[in-house]
Formats: structure tokens, C-alpha cells, sequence
């Protein structure tokens, strides 16, 4: 199995193909995934990288935290599993145990009478 490797403060214009070759040279890159937003599709700045054995990695590790790319210098470590989140319904409110979510300041949620 692989080993998942985070690498922050990337440059905004990195693209996959420059850290698979740049990764490349610590050993074989299984996957690399420049996380980007959403909605406009620039990149956040950071990236996730497969490497194929432990020996791979730890060299990436090694060699390449530190290494300036772009003028930055790039964090490389283990990645970590994400933090559990907590439960937001569509609501976008609290809510109670029953699933009821209200909308904030008004319990119940909408009124049923009309305003005028």
C-alpha cells in the first residue's frame, strides 16, 4: 500500500505534471491530487501525493521538505486523515435530537400565516 503525502504552500500555478516529476525523483508516484476551489477551479494551495512504497515516501519526506519551488518553500509530511466534522443538515441551523433544525431566532422555523 502507498503512502500519502500532504504538500503545502505550493505556488498557485502548479500544476500535477510538476510534482509528479518533481516527486518522481524520490521514487514512483502512484497519484497526485492539486486540491482546487470549487468554484472558481484556482488551486488552494496545497496537494496530496500517492507515493507507490514507504521508502519512496520517507525520501520525499526527507529531501523535499524545504525545497523551494516557485519561491516557496514547500511543506512536506504525512498526511493525516481529516478531522471529523460536525453534522450540518440543510438547514443550515442547529437542530435538535428529533432532526428538527430550526432556522435561528424563530423556533419552529417559518411562519404558517402570511406577512401582510
Amino acid at each position: 500500500m502507498g503512502r500519502k503525502l500532504f504538500v503545502g504552500n505550493l505556488p498557485y500555478e502548479t500544476m500535477e505534471q510538476d510534482l509528479e516529476s518533481l516527486f518522481g525523483q524520490a521514487g514512483e508516484v502512484e497519484t497526485v491530487t492539486v486540491v482546487r476551489d470549487r468554484m472558481t477551479g484556482r488551486a488552494r494551495g496545497f496537494a496530496f501525493v500517492e507515493m507507490k512504497d514507504e521508502d519512496g515516501a520517507q525520501k520525499a519526506i526527507s529531501e523535499l521538505h524545504g525545497h523551494q519551488l516557485g519561491g516557496r518553500a514547500l511543506t512536506v509530511n504525512e498526511a493525516r486523515p481529516p478531522a471529523p466534522r460536525p453534522f450540518r443538515n440543510d438547514f443550515g441551523g442547529g437542530g435538535d435530537d428529533r432532526g428538527r433544525g430550526g432556522r435561528g431566532g424563530r423556533p419552529g422555523g417559518r411562519r404558517s400565516e402570511p406577512r401582510w
